[in-house]
């Protein structure tokens, strides 16, 4: 099993789980993160005083796949995300050892299908 984390523009969410959904995918964890990286954050302007934001708002999507889908689910991601601006976020595929589904018992890829 492969778990697939991926961070991503808030106002992208709608077409990456349209595409997820398109290749079979409907359970994810979404959760609002802060961060920063190249884009290095922005300038704003408030009541007359200048101030940097340097942790920009994402969105942090944890989906845990078979491992011949991790790929798969990498691709929808970046085809959904990708705007071609800095700041469209990453992607990181890491191997899960292990499964368990509370309710059942079911351990492996039985616990995530």
């Amino acid at each position: 099993m492969t778990k697939v984390e991926a961070l991503i523009r808030p106002q992208r969410l709608d077409e990456v789980k349209a595409a997820l959904n398109d290749i079979g995918i409907y359970g994810m964890t979404v959760t609002e993160v802060r961060g920063a990286g190249k884009q290095k954050g922005f300038t704003q302007h408030y009541r007359g005083a200048e101030y940097t934001v340097n942790l920009l708002q994402k969105l942090k999507l944890e989906i845990v796949v078979p491992d011949d889908q991790a790929r798969q689910v990498a691709e929808a991601i970046v085809q959904a995300a990708r705007t071609g601006e800095i700041g469209d976020g990453k992607i990181f595929l890491t191997p899960v050892a292990d499964a368990i589904r509370i309710r059942t018992g079911d351990e492996g890829e039985s616990a995530i299908l």
